[in-house]
């Protein structure tokens, strides 16, 4: 059936013959994590809040008096006022894995924390050189 299709487009039949089509060489093993380094990201966040200054105990006691005697509205003792605090905050985004494979040390850096194995992909694939350069 290929020969019949490939006969429909002249040229494509002698491309066919001449390319090798490689099964990839892969399997899966585990390396052993020698080291993970959180990487940071910093943000940054504005919030307001409240800042009071207490009055002190003299002018407290000297307000209670002169409510007393004058009966108006009691003055509110804390003098208070909104204040912008900026705050960091630290998140890990991503890791980065120091690891070893049969004897060769590598780093990747990782959405998550592997802990003391990584699951690898190993593949294999012979190094050919051109036609021309044999």
């Amino acid at each position: 059936m290929l020969g019949l299709v490939l006969a429909a487009w002249p040229g494509i039949e002698a491309r066919a013959q001449n390319t090798v089509i490689q099964a990839e060489n892969v399997r899966f093993d585990y390396a052993q994590v020698l080291r993970v380094t959180p990487v940071y990201q910093t943000l940054k966040a504005n919030t307001v809040e409240q800042k009071c200054e207490s009055d002190s105990r003299l002018s407290r006691v000297v307000g209670a008096v002169k409510d007393a005697l004058t009966r108006e509205e009691k003055e509110q003792q804390d003098k208070c006022k909104p204040v912008t605090v900026e705050r960091e905050y630290r998140r890990p985004i991503a890791y980065d894995v120091d690891y070893t494979y049969k004897g060769a040390k590598f780093r990747s850096r990782l959405a998550e924390d592997p802990g003391n194995r990584l699951r690898i992909r190993v593949s294999v694939t012979p190094v050919v050189a051109p036609a021309g350069d044999r």
